[in-house]
C-alpha cells in the first residue's frame, strides 16, 4: 500500500469534496480516499501495483476537478509553506471583490434609486428613457459577471457532468436572472415600439440585473471574508514553519563559517550562540547553554544543556556557547516531524465529518429540484413571472453548502494547531474525535507516572560509618556493576565528590548482588537475602530495608564479612504533575489504571502516592497490549499513555495511545497523540481540547443545518400567505456568505482555548 497527497483544485463546497471522494474511491486498488475542503487537499492509500498517480489524476479531472502531486517539501521548514498558495487565492479573490464592488454599486444606486428618491442623471429618469435605464445597468453588470466567470464556468460544467455544486446554485439563480432581465429589456423596446408605455413601466421595474449583480457580489465578498478567516486556521503550521533557522554556523578547520540551513548534513559541526536558533536535532560536544524549548514543546522554563545531551531544532539558545554535532536534518528534524504530524492530522477526516459529506452529496440537486417545483408552483396558483422567478432564485443562492462542508475541518485544524502550540500532537482527526468519549485511561508506570530515572532517596548508615565513606564503597562497587540501578548510585557519589577505589575479584551474584575487595577488605552490596546468607543480622535492620521496600524503593544492604555499614534506598520518582493529572482525570469521570512489571509492593506505594484507584502489577511486557483488550472488552474506551518499546504493541491496541514524548521512536509511531512535555497533565488537556473541538464541530453543524432548515422554507414562500413574508434574492446571497463565515468564525474561537496551568 502507498499513501500519497494531491493539491485539488475547483473545489468550492462540500458537495465537490464528496463527489470527488465518492469517484476516486471507486478506482480499484484503491483503499482510502479523504478529501479536504478546507486545505484543497486529497489524501488516498492504495496498492501501487494496480493504480498510478496518473489514473488519480485522470479520475479527479474528470470529475471536473484539477489535481496534482503534492511536493512533500512545500510541509518542510526548507522551502516555501503550502499557505503561499491560499495567500495567492486570498489576493485574487481580494481583486475580484473590489472589481465586483466598483461596478454593483452604481449598479445598485441606478436600480434602487427610484425606490429613495436618489438623483440620478436626466438621460436615466422617466419612461421616454426606459431602454437607457435598462442598457446602462447591463453594462454595469457585464463587469461583475465577467471577473466572477468562475462561478459560471464551473458551475455549469458540474451541472451539466451530473454533480451540481455551489458554484451551480450560483451559477443558476444569478443566469436566471441575467436572461430574465435581458428579455425585459426587448419588452421595454417592443413597448416603446409600439408606445405601449404600460409595458414599458412594468419591465423597467422588472429588471433582475441588480440582484445578479448583489447575487455575485455578497458572495464574493463571503467568499473573501472565508478565505481570510481560513487562512487564520492554519497559523499554527505557519507559526511553526516560521521558527526554522534559515542559516548554521559550521565549523571548518577551526573557522566560523555561515551556511544555508539546506546544506547543513548529518555529522557535521556546528556552533551555537547565545540569542541563536538551534539549526537541527544533534547533540552537544563541547559547551553548555540554556535552551528556550517553548515554541515546540510548551514548556516555558528554559532547559540546561550539557556535553552529550541532546539538542533539537529551531529551539533557542538563551544564553550560553556550544558546539554540537548534527544528526537528523532537512525532513528528519523534529520540527519538520511535527509539521508533517499536524498537516497530516488536519488532512484527515474525523468520522463526525462523514454525516456532512453525505448530506452535500444529495443536497444541491435537491435544492435545484426544489426550487423548479417552487416557481412553477407559484406560477399555477397564479403569481406572475417576476414573483415565482424571484423565489426560484432566492431558494438557490441561499441554500449553498458551504457551511455543511467547512464545519468540520476548520475546527479539527484550529484544535490540533492549538494544541501543537502547546506540545501536544495530535496525528489524526479520527484520534481527535475518539478522546473525547475516553472512559479509561491506562498509565505505564515508569517513565510516565514516574520519571523513568531512579535516584538515590535515602541512605543510613550504622557503626559510626559516615555517609562519605559509606558512599565511597558503595560508589567503587557498583562502578564496576550493570545493574540499572548502579547508575543512581555512582551520581550520587560523583555529585558528593567521593573518589573511587580499585575493586580486586569482583563478582556478580545473580538475583543477589555483588561483591570485591577493597583495600584487601571484602565487602558485599545486594539484597536482603544476600544480607541474610553472609552475615547474622539485626532485625532492626531488616525492617528499616522492609519500610524503604513498602515505600516503593529498593532498599540495597551494605556489609563487610564482619559487620553492615549501611542501607541505601533508590527509587523512581513520581512525577511532580502525576498526581495532579490523575486527580483531573478522575473529576472529568475517567477510571485511572496503572500497569506495571513490579512487585505488588512497590506498585502500590506508587499507587497511594497519585492517588490511583487500580493496580495491574506484575504484567510482562507482551501482556500489556492483552490488559488493554479485556479493558475493551468490557465495553470502556480505552486510552493507554506510554513511553517504552514494549508499550507499543498497547499503544496500537489502544482506542487511542498516548505516547510520551521522550520516549522511544517505535512507542511515538504506534500513538495518536505524542505529548513532547512528557506531562501527564497533558493528557487532561487532550481530552479538554477534544471534548472542545467536538462541541465546536457540533455547533457548526448544527447552525449549518439548522440555517438550511429556516432559510429554504423562506425563500420557497412558505410564509407568504400567513405573513407575507418573502425572502428577496439579494438578502439571501448575503445571509448565506453569512452562514459560511459564521462558522469559521466559530471555529476560531478554539484559539482562545486555555490551557490550565501545571
Amino acid at each position: 500500500m502507498k499513501k500519497d497527497y494531491f493539491d485539488i483544485t475547483g473545489m468550492t463546497c462540500s458537495a465537490c469534496s464528496a463527489r470527488i471522494e465518492k469517484n476516486v474511491s471507486k478506482l480499484d486498488g484503491m483503499k482510502i480516499v479523504s478529501v479536504n475542503l478546507l486545505k484543497n487537499s486529497m489524501t488516498v492509500e492504495y496498492d501501487d501495483q494496480m493504480l498510478t498517480v496518473a489514473d488519480i489524476v485522470g479520475r479527479v479531472e474528470k470529475t471536473g476537478y484539477g489535481a496534482f502531486l503534492h511536493n512533500a517539501s512545500t510541509t518542510t521548514v526548507n522551502n516555501k509553506p503550502k499557505e503561499d498558495i491560499a495567500v495567492k487565492e486570498f489576493q485574487e479573490m481580494k481583486k475580484r471583490l473590489w472589481i465586483s464592488i466598483l461596478f454593483s454599486v452604481p449598479l445598485f444606486y441606478i436600480s434602487m434609486g427610484h425606490m429613495f428618491n436618489w438623483q440620478l442623471p436626466e438621460f436615466l429618469l422617466g419612461i421616454p428613457n426606459a431602454m437607457n435605464f435598462a442598457f446602462t445597468q447591463f453594462l454595469f453588470l457585464l463587469p461583475v459577471m465577467y471577473v466572477n466567470r468562475k462561478y459560471f464556468k464551473v458551475g455549469f460544467k458540474t451541472l451539466f457532468q451530473g454533480a451540481p455544486n455551489m458554484d451551480s446554485l450560483i451559477a443558476l439563480g444569478s443566469t436566471a436572472a441575467v436572461v430574465y432581465g435581458v428579455y425585459a429589456i426587448y419588452k421595454i423596446g417592443m413597448g416603446l415600439g409600439m408606445q405601449d408605455m404600460s409595458m414599458v413601466h412594468t419591465f423597467m421595474m422588472d429588471l433582475y440585473f441588480e440582484s445578479a449583480g448583489m447575487i455575485l457580489t455578497l458572495i464574493t465578498f463571503g467568499k473573501f471574508l472565508e478565505a481570510r478567516a481560513k487562512g487564520q486556521t492554519s497559523e499554527a503550521i505557519s507559526k511553526l514553519i516560521d521558527l526554522a533557522p534559515k542559516t548554521a554556523l559550521k565549523s571548518i578547520n577551526g573557522k566560523e563559517v555561515e551556511i544555508p540551513i539546506e546544506d547543513v548534513t548529518s555529522g557535521d559541526i556546528l556552533i551555537v550562540k547565545a540569542g541563536t536558533s538551534i539549526p537541527v536535532d544533534g547533540v552537544v560536544i563541547n559547551g553548555t547553554g540554556s535552551v528556550d524549548e517553548s515554541a515546540l514543546t510548551g514548556e516555558s522554563i528554559p532547559v540546561e544543556k550539557n556535553t552529550g545531551d541532546n539538542v533539537i531544532g529551531a529551539t533557542i539558545n538563551k544564553s550560553g556557547y556550544f558546539t554540537m554535532k548534527a544528526l537528523k536534518v532537512g525532513e528528519d528534524t523534529t520540527l519538520s516531524q511535527i509539521v508533517k504530524l499536524v498537516d497530516e492530522a488536519t488532512s484527515s477526516k474525523a468520522p463526525i465529518a462523514k454525516l456532512a459529506d453525505k448530506v452535500s452529496g444529495i443536497f444541491v440537486p435537491i435544492v435545484i429540484i426544489v426550487a423548479l417545483i417552487a416557481t412553477i408552483t407559484w406560477l399555477v396558483l397564479g403569481k406572475d413571472f417576476e414573483f415565482a422567478l424571484s423565489i426560484g432564485i432566492s431558494i438557490l443562492v441561499i441554500s449553498c453548502p458551504c457551511a455543511l462542508g467547512l464545519a468540520t475541518p476548520t475546527a479539527i485544524m484550529v484544535g490540533t494547531g492549538k494544541g501543537a502550540e502547546n506540545g501536544i500532537l495530535i496525528k489524526s482527526a479520527e484520534a481527535l474525535e475518539t478522546a473525547h468519549n475516553i472512559s479509561t485511561v491506562v498509565l505505564d508506570k515508569t517513565g510516565t507516572v514516574t520519571e523513568g530515572k531512579p535516584i538515590v532517596t535515602d541512605i543510613v548508615t550504622y557503626k559510626n560509618t559516615t555517609e562519605n565513606e559509606f558512599l565511597h564503597v558503595v560508589g567503587s562497587l557498583e562502578k564496576l556493576s550493570e545493574h540499572p540501578l548502579a547508575e543512581a548510585i555512582i551520581h550520587k557519589a560523583e555529585s558528593e565528590h567521593i573518589p573511587f577505589k580499585p575493586v580486586e575479584d569482583f563478582i556478580q551474584l545473580q538475583g543477589e548482588g555483588i561483591c570485591g575487595l577493597i583495600n584487601d577488605v571484602l565487602y558485599y552490596a545486594g539484597n536482603a537475602k544476600m544480607l541474610k546468607k553472609y552475615l547474622r543480622v539485626e532485625n532492626a535492620v531488616l525492617s528499616k530495608g522492609e519500610l524503604f521496600a513498602s515505600e516503593g524503593k529498593t532498599p540495597l544492604y551494605v556489609f563487610s564479612e564482619d559487620e553492615v555499614l549501611g542501607i541505601i534506598a533508590i527509587a523512581d520518582t513520581v512525577k511532580k504533575t502525576s498526581k495532579q493529572a490523575v486527580t483531573a482525570l478522575k473529576e472529568m469521570g475517567v477510571d485511572v489504571v496503572m500497569l506495571t512489571g513490579d512487585n505488588a509492593k512497590t506498585a502500590e506505594a506508587i499507587r497511594k502516592q497519585v492517588n490511583i484507584d487500580h493496580v495491574v502489577s506484575d504484567v510482562l511486557p507482551q501482556d500489556k497490549e492483552r490488559v488493554i483488550r479485556e479493558y475493551q472488552e468490557k465495553g470502556n474506551i480505552v486510552a493507554m499513555v506510554g513511553d517504552g518499546i514494549n508499550d507499543a504493541p498497547a499503544l496500537a491496541r489502544a482506542d487511542v495511545g498516548i505516547a510520551i514524548g521522550a520516549g522511544t521512536d517505535i512507542a511515538i509511531e504506534s500513538a495518536d497523540v505524542v505529548l513532547m512535555k512528557s506531562d501527564l497533565l497533558d493528557v487532561v488537556t487532550a481530552i479538554r481540547l477534544s471534548k472542545s473541538v467536538i462541541r465546536n464541530i457540533k455547533q457548526n453543524l448544527f447552525w449549518a443545518f439548522i440555517y438550511n432548515a429556516i432559510g429554504i422554507p423562506i425563500a420557497a414562500g412558505l410564509f407568504y400567505v400567513a405573513w407575507g413574508l418573502k425572502l428577496n434574492p439579494m438578502i439571501g446571497a448575503g445571509a448565506m456568505s453569512l452562514s459560511s463565515v459564521c462558522v469559521v468564525a466559530n471555529a476560531l474561537r478554539l484559539k482562545f482555548f486555555k490551557i490550565k496551568s501545571n
